[in-house]
């Protein structure tokens, strides 16, 4: 579903992805984990085509994608949410969100946007509050809710979340879970994660990818993570 071969990122004349392989099956929820500034999040740009890798490759469904501007990968179907969230302040959450139902794939134009708008409510209940609102002022996991939510409209076959529970209130952290639980038993989709918590990522992963320096150090089921492996990666 989603392959990564041998990718090297630089910024300017610094190597920061170093020769970064991995894959992630259909359904599956891989966790990306590594302490803060070993290259994760430059991973995920690589793979939505918002950073080109200087050599190796991304594969989406067995077909390479390297080449693709991010919103051809969009429509193969590659949802992101970013870290930060960054859904647009000016914007409505009404507005926000139907930046994400205009993105789907063409072949799923036969669903309305009520229709499809009432499947992520009834994952995130409080959006219906929220739709003429600006985002800008929302909270924090208000923001975070629209982001999914977003992504989720587009229709993905894989979806990047980048720490979605970071500075998030405990309560909107349990909603994501459970609401990552429900997508992970329904097996639609794979999921790549990247988080912090160790124990949040445990208990929704599948398997695992360690990253150290820019390189994967270590990698398999989420049940075979050892403590040494943490002790050494992910303690900071």
């Amino acid at each position: 579903m989603l392959r990564l071969d041998n990718i090297n990122v630089y910024y300017g004349e610094s190597h920061i992805l170093r020769n970064v392989s991995f894959e992630a099956e259909a359904g599956q929820v891989l966790c990306l984990m590594g302490r803060n500034g070993v290259g994760k999040t430059t991973t995920l740009k690589a793979i939505t085509g918002l950073l080109a890798p200087r050599s190796g490759h991304v594969c989406l469904d067995g077909r390479d994608v390297t080449g693709d501007a991010p919103d051809r990968r969009v429509k193969r179907g590659l949802g992101y949410v970013p870290q930060g969230r960054e859904i647009l302040p000016h914007l409505t959450v009404r507005e926000n969100l139907r930046l994400g139902f205009w993105a789907r794939p063409a072949a799923s134009n036969g669903v309305t946007e009520k229709d499809a708008f009432e499947e992520v409510f009834a994952l995130f209940p409080k959006l219906t509050q929220l739709l003429e609102r600006p985002g800008g002022v929302l909270s924090g996991g208000e923001q975070q809710q629209v982001a999914i939510a977003r992504a989720l409209l587009s229709k993905p076959r894989i979806l990047l979340l980048d720490e979605p529970t970071e500075g998030i209130q405990p309560n909107i952290v349990d909603l994501i879970e459970e609401v990552i639980v429900g997508l992970k038993a329904k097996r639609l989709f794979t999921i790549l994660l990247v988080e912090q918590g160790l124990q949040f990522a445990a208990r929704l992963a599948d398997a695992y990818v360690i990253m150290a320096k820019g390189a994967v150090v270590a990698s398999g089921s989420t049940s075979e993570l050892s403590e040494e492996q943490v002790r050494q990666h992910l303690v900071v």
